[in-house]
């Protein structure tokens, strides 16, 4: 859950993309929820900022705020502040 990031988002020489750094995810089963609280900031789901249980809606999240990215150039929360940004998600 939750690892998905510019960052860990590679592309091969052939033009194939892998994901890598799963040193933070979590795999959790039968649609149950956590609540672990890890991530980078500026992908968190509010879920995750609330200390909510969550479960893999907070990839699709991570996603949008992904592909969001990749269109804009930054994400659609961006502030140089840790704390601000978190507010403003």
């Amino acid at each position: 859950i939750n690892n998905l990031k510019t960052k860990n988002i590679l592309m091969g020489e052939d033009g194939y993309i892998f994901l890598s750094d799963f040193g933070l995810a979590k795999f959790v089963k039968n649609n149950k929820k956590t609540d672990s609280m890890c991530g980078t900031p500026y992908m968190m789901a509010p879920e995750i900022i609330n200390n909510q249980t969550y479960g893999f809606e907070v990839d699709w999240w991570a996603l949008g705020v992904l592909i969001y990215e990749m269109i804009i150039g930054y994400t659609p929360f961006f502030s140089k502040c840790k704390n601000e940004t978190l507010d403003k998600i």
